[in-house]
């Protein structure tokens, strides 16, 4: 047996734009800091629902491509944030289902464990809309650091965000 602690390089860190979502931050200011990993900030957009039978898929292709956009914006600002902390830090953009994508992504860019926030649902939110973190949690490959992210956490994020 190796006396030897494991090494961790890279951590996916998915965020969906919330103020919840953010709230995972901190931790990751805390411990990818000192142990010198790469953040990989992810931001899935969910597939397009026309909402209307008869929706041109042009409407739907253009409305797809706005949401990327709004997507890679956001997720930049956020690692601009931990760049000029002086972090590693790349962003990733993908379409598709969250959670699929997030295990997905995780593989790709060979992260040792996923971090990543909760909303505070109870259980029956969590039966009638599913639960992206426990899917992840279910299907993912590598270690994942799940943290509940709680309304008054959010309401300490959007005050920091005001000063």
């Amino acid at each position: 047996m190796s006396d030897r602690l494991p090494r961790y390089r890279c951590v996916l860190v998915p965020l969906d734009g919330s103020r919840l979502a953010e709230g995972i931050i901190p931790f990751i200011l805390d411990l990818a800091g000192p142990l010198d990993m790469k953040i990989v900030l992810l931001g899935v957009v969910p597939p397009a629902v026309p909402d209307k039978p008869l929706t041109d898929a042009q409407v739907v292709m253009d409305d797809m491509a706005a949401k990327v956009t709004e997507a890679r914006a956001y997720v930049a600002s956020v690692a601009a944030d931990l760049w000029s902390r002086g972090l590693h830090v790349q962003v990733r953009v993908r379409c598709g289902f969250p959670a699929t994508e997030i295990v997905t992504a995780a593989t790709e860019v060979g992260a040792d464990f996923i971090v990543m926030s909760t909303h505070d649902r109870n259980a029956f939110g969590r039966l009638l809309l599913g639960s992206v973190a426990e899917a992840v949690l279910r299907e993912a490959h590598v270690p994942v650091l799940l943290k509940r992210a709680t309304a008054s956490e959010a309401r300490e994020k959007s005050a920091q965000v005001a000063a």
